[in-house]
């Protein structure tokens, strides 16, 4: 008997607002699935079940560097990020030795002592992003998850807001689908000329933040170079921002679906950070992986690929596998025992975890300890989440506040 169809066509708007019955179809009847990804109509391999997805994060036949690796109608569609301009050489696309010596060089910035020191200046910027939430005429909970990992990365990257702002806008202009390829290409040069003028501000005064110790790594002899230190700085604010936005953003509607859940994390704070590794599996801040890239004609979970063969790894899909997964659907703040894949795996294994887990581990109960009462302030059928291949990120989350210090504030 024939397998009813995929219910929801994918990277289309309805698998933006739920893509788990696409996933639960594709684990089931194609693990391995190919089909033409719409943005620049390339034919593309989807890989959904847990184990096939975290084999295929550490398996060294593939590749993220697509200039190296990917087909000529990959190369061709216009989809390699940031080409001719530092940002295509950014960690998370680098093969090995080049991965290996640039992420050993830039772990001295994530050392114990130093996300320690984090949690400061995390809980300052979380307290006045609540006193602005409170201040709001239309209070949106997608505003205080933006505004919070904004703050902190400007600030432990140190660097000014106003530049720190102009990084960001070209970032976001390179990123825009819609626009032509001129401008985009424009937007990654911007983004390495305002990265090369931060550097070079930063090297007459640096201090105790994430930008000096980057410019200062070393390695014996072996320092990061003015190109890898654009990229390292792009990077970090790019993944810096998205990923926590949309982790704190989903994991607040989260649990106001489940209001049981929620008064079990207020009623006990050591539940905290147990229940940031749930809200990242059960709605994660990526719904999927950078591509990746056969290096060779090659079998992979029974499917055979040709080289250059574009392959995503669906990391929702992965995360909420039942193989892996008891009662996947179900958000179970005190789930313990098995690994997600919310950060990814292997080499490419995101590199400002540690930071994104300290921003939402304040971020989240901080604004149901303000607000108690904290409600949806539209119905919950108006949600919505943007149309966004990559990340899974609400669009708003309008929200009627009560807040503790006598204050009231809803949508109007």
């Amino acid at each position: 008997m024939a397998a009813s169809p995929l219910p929801t066509a994918l990277f289309g708007y309805e698998y933006y607002q739920n893509p788990y019955p696409a996933f639960a179809w594709l684990r089931e009847n194609s693990p391995v699935h190919e089909f033409r990804f719409p943005v620049g109509d390339v034919r593309t391999w989807i890989v959904t079940r847990f184990e096939d997805v975290h084999a295929l994060l550490g398996d060294t036949r593939f590749s993220n560097d697509a200039a190296a690796h990917a087909d000529r109608e990959f190369l061709d569609s216009g989809m390699v990020m940031g080409a001719d301009t530092p940002v295509a050489r950014i960690l998370t696309v680098l093969d090995p030795p080049d991965h290996t010596r640039v992420r050993k060089l830039a772990m001295g910035a994530f050392t114990p002592r130093r996300v320690a020191q984090w949690r400061e200046p995390t809980e300052r910027i979380v307290a006045a992003s609540l006193d602005a939430l409170a201040a709001s005429e239309r209070p949106d909970v997608v505003e205080y998850a933006s505004a919070i990992p904004a703050a902190v990365i400007g600030e432990i990257l140190g660097i000014p807001m106003t530049r720190y702002n102009d990084m960001l806008h070209a970032i976001d202009r390179a990123f825009r689908p819609d626009d032509d390829k001129d401008k985009i290409q424009r937007a990654f040069e911007d983004i390495a000329e305002y990265g090369r003028e931060l550097i070079a501000e930063k090297r007459t005064m640096l201090g105790d933040d994430l930008m000096s110790v980057f410019i200062e790594a070393r390695d014996g002899n072996d320092r990061l170079t003015g190109d890898e230190l654009v990229s390292m700085l792009a990077l970090m604010i790019m993944a810096g921002l998205d990923t926590t936005r949309n982790l704190i953003g989903s994991a607040v509607l989260a649990l106001l679906d489940h209001p049981e859940q929620r008064r079990l994390l207020m009623s006990d704070p050591e539940l905290v950070p147990g229940a940031v590794e749930e809200f990242l599996r059960y709605d994660g801040a990526l719904t999927v992986g950078l591509f990746r890239f056969a290096k060779e004609d090659l079998e992979f979970a029974g499917s055979r690929l040709p080289a250059g063969a574009p392959v995503i790894a669906a990391l929702q899909a992965a995360n909420r596998d039942p193989e892996r997964f008891t009662d996947p659907d179900r958000l179970d703040i005190t789930r313990v025992g098995t690994r997600h894949v919310g950060f990814g795996h292997g080499l490419h294994n995101c590199l400002g975890a540690a930071l994104a887990r300290v921003e939402a581990g304040v971020a989240i109960p901080a604004i149901f300890e303000r607000f108690p009462d904290l409600a949806l302030a539209v119905p919950r059928a108006e949600v919505t989440y943007s149309e966004n291949w990559l990340l899974r990120g609400l669009a708003s989350l309008p929200v009627h506040l009560h807040d503790t210090d006598g204050k009231k504030g809803g949508a109007r």
